[in-house]
């Protein structure tokens, strides 16, 4: 199959890498089929719609901020990220996690219940 990505142009992929949100994202709950794109000189991974290949989240492993952060069995946690040209205010939702199964290739998103993690935890500090 073949997309054509906004971040990435043309991708050339197998079905199978496809992850499946059977409940979609909050907010896209009409797209269930996503790839899992990481480019080796970026810092985010972006999770790209294959229905909507211009849809793209980036995201990045919430364990790399806090090594406590709930698991959800054998899924890696994801907080989507919100871009800003000024760096300081470029934050993680680690409200709204995205779970991935990288082996069952199934994924989901959920509010956790907990007032610990805030929607918009900024990425990068001021020295």
């Amino acid at each position: 199959m073949k997309i054509n990505t906004r971040q990435f142009g043309e991708i050339d992929f197998n079905p199978e890498i496809m992850i499946n949100f059977n409940s979609g994202i909050f907010g896209f709950e009409n797209l269930k089929n996503y790839l899992l794109i990481k480019a080796e000189d970026d810092f985010f991974y972006w999770l790209n719609s294959v229905e909507e290949p211009e849809i793209a989240f980036p995201m990045i492993g919430v364990r790399v901020i806090d090594d406590k952060y709930p698991l959800e069995n054998d899924n890696e946690a994801f907080g989507i990220v919100t871009m800003n040209p000024d760096i300081l205010k470029i934050s993680i939702n680690l409200k709204a996690p995205v779970y991935i199964n990288q082996t069952n290739k199934t994924g989901f998103q959920k509010i956790l219940d907990t007032e610990k993690y805030p929607v918009n935890y900024n990425l990068f500090k001021e020295e």
